[in-house]
């Protein structure tokens, strides 16, 4: 019995790394924390059938840790986009210019003219006194963040369009755009 709920949890363990570490958006995260309540509860049972007082005390904690990570992420963040999303859409049958949350910028599709992804937003620089967006910066090639290109994108040329970001400059252009280091982006 102890090798099959050490095995349980070693998979659930790790699937909810996977699932957390992959930042998804709150809803998948809070899941994330769902995996990890049942691997640490596991992991608790290991330790009670072994008498390994650590491994109980250590996922007792992380046990409570979880429930937290549950209720802030499926609770209180999803809650938070969900009012996001509220505001974007009312935005959209009033006159003028609709909404979008600014947390779109750190992970929207970015397409080019022909609707085609050719990056990821990775986040965007906005001035503090007109709270104008004067770059996006997105992420392209690579996996997981290895190999990836980080490309400034003149806000002029963007703009969102049902969760997205649709570029009006084609891909072969946003490729011959400035590179961004990592570690230093252009204040101007």
């Amino acid at each position: 019995m102890t090798e099959w709920i050490s095995w349980f949890a070693t998979a659930a363990t790790v699937t909810a790394a996977l699932i957390t570490a992959s930042n998804l958006g709150a809803r998948i995260t809070g899941y994330g924390f769902v995996v990890f309540l049942f691997g640490s509860v596991a992991w608790f049972a290991i330790g009670l059938l072994t008498d390994q007082s650590a491994l109980m005390w250590t996922n007792a904690i992380l046990t409570g840790l979880n429930i937290f990570g549950i209720w802030r992420w499926l609770g209180r963040q999803t809650k938070m986009e969900e009012g996001a999303e509220a505001a974007e859409e009312g935005s959209r049958s009033t006159p003028g210019e609709s909404l979008f949350p600014a947390s779109l910028l750190t992970h929207a599709a970015v397409l080019d003219p022909q609707g085609e992804e050719i990056a990821r937003g990775v986040d965007a620089m906005i001035g503090s006194r007109t709270g104008r967006i004067h770059y996006l910066v997105a992420s392209a090639g690579g996996v997981a963040g290895v190999g990836e290109r980080l490309h400034r994108v003149d806000w002029r040329q963007a703009r969102v369009d049902e969760g997205r970001l649709r570029l009006a400059i084609t891909r072969s252009a946003f490729y011959r755009l400035p590179t961004v280091p990592r570690e230093h982006w252009p204040s101007r």
